[in-house]
């Protein structure tokens, strides 16, 4: 169940009241008067050459005026063309072409004179231009060539029309052009792609323009696009690839701007008018445009983003929207930025425009022509068409400028004063009479008038009069008592009474009585109230099954005076009632449910002086079972919806609300939580109103003011909460006065010559009447001069004209039609701000280390701020380094001291720079002129780490170290310096300290062992000192992982019982060894013995053998020195060298018999059977 907003049309009457109450008092037509023109057409008129060619003129004047024409500044003469012809009363101009003709030679300038005996008025200058839509010439487009990623514009170039015609592109189907970020129409027509995908070259593109008068297209002969490309398109793998472009072979690019070309372009706008600032750019992957405005922000009131961003539209722009925006075109290889410099020039615009001026005989007055604009218009005044250089002079007249003043005017002083006011973009025309007549009052409207009203509505009573000089007017009630006027009551210029909210007590007789020199009259209105009609019983959301009976109701409250009609809509539209259904006054019964009657019904309840309407919604099951319970779908265990609402007790500031649980589904119900929606502020929204223990189904609700309840109920338990209940039917509490005002007041300037008052508006429940509204009251402090006040309905007022920061009192107090909240808090608030006029001055610097340096300056006079003083910055930036090869960035950087500080640090700078230095006064709005540059030098400091520290280890004798200059040396560096220490898990070695020049980037370590591994702390010098070290760790063993993690096992009692194990078997093979050998007889050199030596056998020239090539090769496992020669062990003989031909051999004892030679005759070495030598490494590998 809901009330739904009434349509438009049901506040037409009270909209019509507000409308026209403080137009100026028209001259009854059957009195004599000036010319004064009513219609005419505007001032750029474009005909369609089909048509007859209507120019319209109308005027009023007693007597009624004549009419004539000028074209092109000289008198048109109607009667001597045939084809032109004039309206009967009226100074239309009717060109008719059915007899032949062409419209292109009645191009002109057009003006219309109404003219009576009292003067002449002046049309505005007409510009009539005829409607052109010339065909787009006829010419063969090429094929366009384009390689993919690169940008590609296609131009349309639309033959010139009047007006211009609408540009639109589209394939040569008539399939639309699909446009996103990388593919738009620029608002100059041409077709831009930021870059070009193969897809691109699926479709043609034409490009087509619409004439507004024709209703016709022409359409461009289509281009046809070949994308050279590396990937065929089809290439499912390449097109759905997430970075598509480098999938494709694209290269990717910076942004470029297609539109505008350059960096810098202006553009001139007048005031009024929308601004479209336009920036289109290339570009891979495709750019991304934003807009910013320097020193402000985009105003967001009326500034919108179109064309995927690429167009910044500002509507009706105004002199502060003057200024330089930029565009920012960026992807991830860059970005780039267009400024355009924006001029808005004003073409004129009234200040105060001239009004029809009544006078009576011998009275003063004078007529006010104020117009501004860019450049400033200037001011013609005429009287009845004629410069009143060359009128006849009128002693009771005087031109001021902008102003004619009419001193004792006669009757002869009547005639129609025209003003232009011209600039170089536009002019203004308006006519306004001097009427002087000697007239009683007398009343416009018809006499005792009946007007009835609803209760608590606005009404306005009208008394239209007229009389010179002007009459007073004021309005009684029942024939007694004061002036009506203030308070409830509001009288407007023309006479109107408004009464603002009304009540019981306004009903009653009102009199309305004008009053001059020259009598009186009067009139009266009689005022009814009526009750505003209510629906109290509304209907309800039913469930039900097809083929039952339902029944809606809607009973209704209402005036009874007035005539009740209750009717019903479905789905919004009027309800047929056939047959199946009945309509009683109270009630619509539905018999036979079938499933087209779902839907929301509607019951209107109306008079013919206001409306109410209900609705609610029908759902209809379309099988046969029991209408289906909202909570099925619930979770077990959450409660059933509480139901049947009902409330009772009302009173003025509380009801009673009662409910039936529902299921608990097996869990208790802990609490009921009554939620409450109103229909003003917030309908449809529900709030919290109080929370009751689940012992209880009827409870007290304490109400505000005011206030069109409505209320539900949500059980709860420890499982969770219930869907909420069916809604309660409404409750309106009477209203009274706000008891509070609203909150978070603030007066803050967004403007350098405003301040914006704002504050947190009240809630329904707070507001306690209807029409709440807010008296803003604003003064300057510490002044004493009167409160402004202005009566507001939102939640917002800006003060305009105001000083620059300069604080004001603040008073916002709410107020409804019942009246007044109490007296508000005053907050203190300032106008906006503008830019510091003045810069810091007598700005010192002390360095105080290679880093910072202190700075110190003089305080600015506090009325050069121009605002709150947020902070004193510096500016600062690295011109460059003392080090010439350095390249360094010149990017500025800042450093921000708040408050009212007379010095400060400047910290985190290079050291060994030239620096350049500047600072500002920094208030809200921004920052003001910059002081003088100061230069200073940051002394040399300690350089920062190494670069790219590298540890390699190509064997296990040497390690190899490499490092890159600092990339900051902030200084001369002097040196390098290593500290390298070995460790073997936590075992540490001794430290060791190595010194390089400032050249050296390089360094050999020889390892002292292969196990350890080493720690290495590099850092660079200058004459400073040592500045920061990085620090790197040879590369571990491939079996040190698990070395590191296990105790030093050379320690360990069983690995000496291990080792001496093996020692002692190695010591016993080589015995046995050697005991075999004993038993083996001759050892000769070659094992066959007749063959002779070939010439690359090692053969002394006395026969013996050299086998030191074999035995000096080192063995596996054996050690090397660091300088890579093979380490001696501590004899070079061998067994093999102990042999002397067959006689070297072995006693049976075991002693060796023989000399130290190895010289043998040929025979003697064929006799021998074996060579091998018999060192103790050879007899382990002969016992393999």
């Amino acid at each position: 169940m809901a009330r739904p907003q009434p349509p438009p049309w049901v506040h037409a009457a009270v909209l019509l009241c507000l409308l026209g109450l403080g137009g100026a008092i028209e001259i009854p037509m059957d009195l004599s008067q000036p010319p004064t023109i009513t219609k005419q057409s505007v001032k750029d008129h474009i005909v369609d050459p089909r048509d007859n060619i209507l120019i319209e003129c109308e005027a009023k004047g007693n007597p009624a005026p004549s009419f004539h024409w000028t074209r092109n500044s000289r008198f048109f003469n109607v009667a001597k063309d045939p084809r032109v012809s004039m309206r009967r009363r009226s100074g239309t101009l009717v060109i008719d072409f059915r007899s032949g003709g062409r419209p292109e030679e009645y191009e002109g300038e057009y003006q219309c004179f109404a003219r009576n005996k009292f003067g002449t008025a002046l049309s505005n200058r007409i510009r009539l231009q005829v409607s052109k839509s010339p065909l787009w010439p006829k010419e063969n487009l090429d094929p366009v060539v384009v390689q993919e990623g690169a940008p590609l514009t296609l131009q349309c170039n639309p033959p010139p029309g009047l007006p211009s015609p609408v540009i639109f592109w589209m394939s040569s189907s008539m399939e639309p052009i699909t446009q996103d970020k990388r593919v738009s129409q620029g608002h100059n027509g041409d077709l831009y792609f930021s870059n070009v995908m193969v897809q691109d070259m699926q479709t043609d593109y034409s490009c087509n323009a619409r004439f507004h008068f024709t209703h016709t297209i022409q359409q461009k002969n289509p281009f046809t696009l070949k994308v050279l490309t590396n990937h065929p398109y089809n290439d499912s793998s390449l097109r759905n690839h997430p970075d598509m472009y480098s999938a494709r072979g694209v290269s990717e690019r910076t942004p470029s701007f297609m539109y505008p070309q350059g960096t810098a372009s202006s553009q001139m706008v007048l005031r009024g008018m929308d601004l479209l600032l336009e920036c289109i750019a290339s570009g891979v992957p495709t750019p991304d445009i934003a807009w910013y405005k320097k020193g402000g922000d985009l105003p967001s009131d009326k500034a919108k983003f179109e064309n995927f961003n690429k167009a910044l539209r500002i509507t009706s722009v105004s002199e502060e929207d003057s200024g330089e925006y930029f565009c920012l075109a960026s992807n991830k290889m860059g970005s780039i930025r267009h400024t355009i410099s924006v001029r808005v020039k004003a073409a004129p615009y009234w200040l105060d425009e001239p009004k029809n001026l009544i006078l009576a005989p011998g009275e003063d007055g004078r007529l006010v022509c104020r117009a501004n604009g860019n450049p400033k218009p200037t001011v013609q005044w005429m009287v009845n068409g004629e410069p009143l250089q060359s009128a006849p002079p009128n002693p009771n007249r005087e031109v001021a400028g902008d102003t004619i003043i009419f001193r004792d005017t006669q009757i002869s002083s009547r005639a129609v004063y025209q003003c232009n006011t011209s600039n170089e973009h536009g002019y203004l025309l308006a006519n306004a009479f001097v009427s002087v007549l000697d007239v009683p009052p007398r009343m416009m409207s018809p006499r005792n008038q009946l007007i009835r009203v609803i209760l608590y509505n606005r009404t306005r009573l009208d008394c239209p009069f007229f009389g010179s000089p002007i009459p007073t007017l004021r309005w009684f009630k029942n024939g007694q008592g004061s002036n009506l006027d203030g308070g409830n009551y509001h009288v407007y210029e023309n006479g109107s009474l408004e009464i603002k909210m009304i009540r019981k007590e306004d009903q009653g007789i009102y009199t309305c009585v004008a009053t001059n020199i020259l009598g009186k009259a009067e009139n009266q209105v009689r005022l009814e109230v009526k009750d505003p009609t209510r629906i109290f019983r509304m209907p309800e959301d039913q469930i039900v099954k097809r083929g039952t009976t339902v029944q809606l109701e809607c009973r209704v409250k209402h005036d009874p005076s007035l005539k009740l009609t209750v009717s019903w809509l479905k789905d919004d539209q009027p309800l047929y009632i056939g047959n199946r259904m009945k309509k009683e006054d109270d009630s619509l019964t539905i018999f036979g449910v079938a499933e087209r009657d779902q839907g929301s019904y509607t019951c209107v309840a109306s008079t013919e002086l206001d409306q109410d309407l209900a609705k609610a919604y029908l759902t209809v099951l379309a099988d046969q079972t029991t209408p289906t319970n909202r909570l099925a779908a619930l979770p077990k265990g959450r409660p059933d919806r509480p139901r049947d609402l009902e409330l009772t007790d009302l009173a003025e500031r509380s009801v009673r609300l009662t409910w039936i649980p529902g299921d608990d589904n097996n869990s208790p119900i802990t609490d009921y939580v009554v939620q409450f929606e109103e229909d003003q502020f917030q309908p449809g929204v529900w709030h919290d109103h109080s929370k009751f223990p689940g012992s209880v189904n009827s409870a007290v609700l304490q109400l505000s003011p005011y206030v069109n309840y409505q209320f539900r109920v949500i059980a709860v338990n420890e499982v969770g909460s219930s869907h909420p209940s069916l809604p309660s039917e409404r409750y309106r509490t009477s209203g009274a006065p706000p008891e509070s005002n609203p909150s978070d007041v603030k007066g803050e300037g967004t403007r350098k010559n405003n301040m914006e008052i704002t504050w947190t508006p009240m809630n329904a429940t707070s507001a306690f009447g209807p029409n709440l509204r807010y008296i803003v009251k604003w003064r300057r402090k510490e002044t004493r001069e009167t409160w402004n006040n202005a009566t507001v309905w939102g939640s917002r007022y800006v003060v305009g004209q105001t000083p620059v920061y300069v604080p004001y009192e603040i008073r916002v107090q709410a107020e409804n039609d019942f009246g007044k909240g109490p007296e508000p808090d005053t907050v203190i608030g300032y106008s906006g701000e503008d830019y510091p006029r003045a810069a810091p001055t007598d700005v010192k610097i002390r360095v105080l280390n290679s880093t910072a340096i202190n700075l110190q300056w003089n305080r600015v006079y506090s009325d050069t701020v121009q605002g709150q003083l947020r902070e004193y910055r510096a500016y600062y930036w690295r011109e460059s380094s003392l080090l010439k090869s350095l390249w360094v960035s010149q990017k500025r950087q800042q450093a921000g001291f708040p408050g009212d500080r007379l010095r400060g640090v400047v910290s985190r700078l290079f050291p060994y720079s030239n620096y350049k230095l500047e600072m500002v006064v920094v208030n809200g709005r921004g920052d003001g002129p910059r002081s003088e540059t100061k230069e200073f030098t940051t002394p040399e400091g300690v350089p920062s780490a190494p670069r790219r520290f590298r540890v390699r280890q190509p064997n296990l004798q040497t390690i190899n170290l490499e490092w890159d200059h600092p990339e900051h040396p902030n200084g001369i560096l002097t040196g390098y310096s290593l500290r390298y220490l070995p460790f073997n898990g936590t075992k540490l070695g001794k430290q060791m300290v190595e010194n390089f020049s400032p050249n050296q980037t390089k360094f050999t370590v020889q390892r002292a062992d292969p196990v350890s591994r080493y720690r290495f702390t590099l850092s660079a010098r200058t004459q400073v000192g040592s500045g920061e070290a990085v620090t790197e760790e040879s590369p571990a063993a491939p079996n040190e992982a698990y070395t590191n993690s296990q105790p030093d096992v050379v320690t360990q009692g069983w690995f000496i019982g291990l080792m001496c194990a093996v020692a002692l078997l190695v010591l016993t093979l080589l015995i046995v060894c050697f005991i075999k050998r004993s038993r083996g007889g001759k050892y000769p050199v070659r094992e066959k013995k007749d063959v002779p030596l070939g010439p690359e056998d090692p053969k002394e020239e006395d026969g013996s053998f050299d086998y030191s090539d074999e035995d000096n090769k080192p063995l596996q496992g054996s050690q090397t020195s660091l300088d890579g020669t093979i380490k001696q062990q501590e004899s070079d003989d061998s067994l093999v060298d102990y042999g002397e031909g067959g006689e070297g051999q072995f006693n049976e004892d075991g002693s060796f018999i023989g000399q130290y030679t190895v010289k043998k005759d040929k025979e003697e070495t064929e006799g021998n059977e074996s060579s091998e030598a018999t060192s103790p490494v050879n007899a382990i590998y002969s016992l393999a």
